[in-house]
């Protein structure tokens, strides 16, 4: 008989899928990194296993401890499913902004969820950077993720999702492009595709009111550069040693709108129902459309699933609010 032991073995191992329409005006063949079919819906649940095994290895982390992180959502459901089949308690924060799908999500994996202004400094007391430092401080016997600056992160990609990829293009891929957040997937993908072929170029996709785009032209953190954005999982405020800058060949930046839109016709146009990160991501590969030639194999990464964003990109009377749609 061929079954999993638990949820955690079928983690990985995610199809590459062809985007057709889309991608029309491209010269190139597109290849989506379909990370959707992780057992938590995202690619987040890769790096959660792989930082838990690390911190358990090492005595960070105790039997019946309690797993505290700052998390967008999809870490934290990755966390969730891995602390219940090895019997850890959760609390994650996450900013106001996140969708409220998100949120009830991780309610309904056993996590506790507290929730922060968006709208304040990473430094500010009440940023949700600074609310889950507090309590890894504050509560008995729990381990601070720190999911940015956790180099297990990124080593999870290398060890994982870079080899899947390469094989997948029988190592023809010439191109990775990928939204950056924490940086884990970004750079843990790109170092292992670079090892095997240092011509592959690397595409990170950032968002306007994040920093990195002009820090990694420039060197200079430009404070003038960061606001309030909609866009859900890209892009940060803060630089994550987890971004390994060298790695990555260049950026380009996607609107909120673009990001929001493009969500909606990847479901539309392909029937890949995604969060609002690929939408981002296929509008960044439509922007880089002349570093692409006939014989490319361009791979990009989709990050999670359309459910939890069914009130926001989803939802035409919020896109009209937003201004996104007529």
């Amino acid at each position: 008989m061929e079954y999993a032991k638990n949820i955690l073995e079928t983690i990985g191992n995610t199809p590459l899928v062809k985007i057709n329409k889309l991608v029309e005006d491209l010269p190139c063949l597109v290849l989506a990194k379909y990370e959707t079919f992780n057992p938590g819906n995202s690619v987040k649940d890769r790096m959660a296993l792989k930082m838990i095994e690390d911190a358990e290895a090492d005595g960070r982390l105790k039997p019946g401890g309690t797993i505290i992180e700052g998390t967008s959502g999809n870490t934290g459901m990755g966390l969730a499913l891995a602390a219940i089949v090895k019997g850890y308690k959760c609390i994650f924060v996450i900013s106001d902004k996140q969708s409220k799908e998100k949120m009830d999500i991780l309610r309904a994996v056993g996590a506790e969820v507290v929730v922060c202004p968006t709208d304040v400094e990473p430094t500010d007391p009440r940023s949700y950077y600074s609310v889950s430092k507090r309590l890894g401080k504050e509560t008995p016997n729990s381990w601070y993720v720190n999911q940015y600056d956790n180099p297990s992160n990124a080593r999870a990609h290398y060890e994982s999702t870079g080899p899947e990829i390469w094989n997948q293009t029988d190592g023809k891929i010439t191109h990775f492009v990928v939204g950056v957040g924490t940086g884990g997937t970004v750079s843990g993908v790109g170092k292992y595709l670079k090892e095997q072929n240092p011509n592959i170029k690397v595409w990170g996709i950032d968002t306007y009111g994040s920093v990195f785009k002009k820090y990694h032209e420039t060197g200079e953190f430009d404070e003038k550069e960061i606001y309030p954005y909609v866009t859900e999982g890209i892009g940060e405020d803060i630089l994550p040693e987890n971004v390994d800058f060298s790695i990555i060949d260049g950026f380009t930046k996607v609107t909120d709108k673009d990001a929001a839109v493009y969500t909606q016709l990847l479901a539309k146009k392909e029937g890949m129902f995604l969060g609002n990160s690929a939408g981002a991501a296929i509008k960044g590969v439509l922007q880089l459309k002349k570093h692409f030639t006939k014989d490319d194999v361009v791979v990009v990464l989709f990050h999670d699933h359309g459910s939890r964003y069914v009130g926001k990109m989803f939802n035409d009377n919020w896109m009209r609010d937003m201004g996104y749609i007529d």
